[in-house]
């Protein structure tokens, strides 16, 4: 049987934690920036985890 390729672009947006679960990134941090408060762009940039509903699939195509 050959082994599964990791999908780079799921690599690449995802990280993963100690215990197993995803760490992403959270929307709507690239531009018009000027509109959004900086206590709204500094949550913003804190990651998020991944929901449990597509967690099995995610990790599939990282190969975790």
């Amino acid at each position: 049987m050959p082994k599964k390729k990791t999908y780079k672009s799921a690599a690449s947006r995802f990280k993963v934690t100690a215990s197993g679960k995803l760490l992403r990134g959270r929307p709507a941090r690239r531009h018009k920036l000027t509109k959004k408060s900086s206590q709204r762009k500094h949550h913003l940039a804190s990651p998020a985890l991944v929901d449990d509903t597509v967690l099995k699939t995610y990790k599939r195509m990282m190969g975790v």
